[in-house]
Formats: C-alpha cells, sequence, structure tokens
C-alpha cells in the first residue's frame, strides 16, 4: 500500500502522521456541531489517519504485508462507509478492533525506528511525538470496544449520541495516559479498571523508555562528534 503513496509522504511520513493524529483527536474544538462532527469530520478524520499511517510501514515479509495491507484496506474503507449508513454497535466494534490492530502495528514499526538510529533529528523527534498519540489512540478504540461490548463499563460518559461518547472516551483515555485522571469519568467493571490500568501503566513507560533512548543517543551523537 505504501508503494501508491507521493514521494512527500514517504519524505515527510511521520510530520504527516503526527498531523493527521493531531487531527483525528482534537479537530472536535473548532466543531460546535456534533451531528456534522459525526457524520463528516470523523469518517474524513478516520481515513485520512489510515492513509497517512501507510508510509510508515517496513515489513518486508509477505505474509505480515498482506495482513498489513488488508488492515490498510479495512482502515480506510470503513470510515467511508459510515458515510453512507447508520453506526451500530456491531459496525463499531469491527471499526474499533481493526483499529487496534491496525494502530498497534504502526506503534511497534515506530519503536523499532527509534531504537536503531544512534542519532537524534527531525524524524526522531516526530516519530517519538507520534508514538505517545498513538498509545492514546489504541487505547480510545480499545476503551470504545469495552464500552460498547459491555454495557455500563464507564460512568460519567455523556450518552447521548454517538459524538459525545466518542469525544469523552477521547478525553478520558487521554488524561489516563498523561495520568492527570480527573475523576469525572472513572470504570465501572474490572475490565475498565484493568484496562485503564494498563493504559496508565503503558503511558509512563513508554515515557521512561523514551527519555532513554533519547539520552542514549544525544550521547552517541556527541561521542560521534569528537
Amino acid at each position: 500500500m505504501s508503494k501508491i503513496l507521493p514521494p512527500i509522504f514517504h519524505k515527510r511520513k511521520y510530520e504527516i502522521l503526527l498531523f493527521a493524529i493531531l487531527l483525528h483527536l482534537f479537530i472536535g474544538i473548532g466543531c460546535s456541531d456534533l451531528a456534522f462532527y459525526a457524520d463528516v469530520l470523523w469518517p474524513i478524520n478516520m481515513f485520512l489517519l489510515g492513509v497517512s499511517s501507510f508510509a510508515v510501514f517496513y515489513e518486508k515479509n509477505k505474509t505480515k504485508r498482506f495482513l498489513k495491507n488488508i488492515l490498510s484496506v479495512l482502515v480506510v474503507l470503513l470510515p467511508i462507509y459510515l458515510v453512507f449508513v447508520t453506526p451500530n454497535t456491531t459496525i463499531l466494534d469491527l471499526i474499533s478492533l481493526v483499529h487496534i490492530a491496525f494502530f498497534t502495528i504502526i506503534f511497534i514499526e515506530i519503536l523499532q525506528f527509534l531504537l536503531k538510529p544512534s542519532y537524534i533529528n527531525a524524524d526522531v523527534v516526530t516519530a517519538s511525538a507520534c508514538g505517545y498519540l498513538l498509545l492514546i489512540e489504541i487505547g480510545i478504540f480499545c476503551m470504545f470496544f469495552l464500552y460498547n461490548f459491555i454495557p455500563n463499563s464507564f460512568k460519567g460518559i455523556d450518552e447521548t449520541n454517538f459524538t459525545t461518547v466518542y469525544l469523552d472516551i477521547v478525553y478520558f483515555c487521554s488524561v489516563c495516559i498523561t495520568s492527570i485522571g480527573f475523576g469525572d469519568i472513572t470504570p465501572n467493571n474490572h475490565y475498565a479498571k484493568l484496562g485503564t490500568s494498563m493504559m496508565g501503566i503503558a503511558g509512563q513507560f513508554y515515557s521512561v523508555v523514551l527519555v532513554g533512548i533519547m539520552i542514549s543517543k544525544y550521547v552517541s551523537h556527541s561521542e560521534i562528534k569528537k
């Protein structure tokens, strides 16, 4: 799939991916019409996020590359499908599972990139930011699946419609992974509690490991210059 993208997507892949993730997570700040957000902005953002992720794929193994291409196609087509139908629990669960798998693969690819080079440049910094935001994305789709699959998994979520639920889950996952935790939305069963705990641990672990990677790269780069 990455071969069909214009060269700019490969040259600026991490910058484009970072922009797409930020747009996906926070474009709701500038939108007061929640119906327009659900019917237009959300599917478009999901489509853009899927396309912007293609260039990050490095896999050379044919079987793994085939599986990634299947996920890529689903990530692009499912949001388009939502434009023409009213979302239901089955479709939303499928979207959640596909995106959990897809973004987990992208996150692993980024980690592998961060561990390889012994220098710091704009790509390394941007990729590290993408990795952190991808953890939030993975958390969002995990919690969204849990919300749809097990009723009453959370307290404090505005259940007016699909959009209010989704935006509340984005907020909840963001404050959990960053360890802010205001407590206005809380897990309500052991599945949600354990999932929330894992998000917090993943966020802290990534931050600690990232600091170690950055320091190691800086030291290596400094020694090479000497």
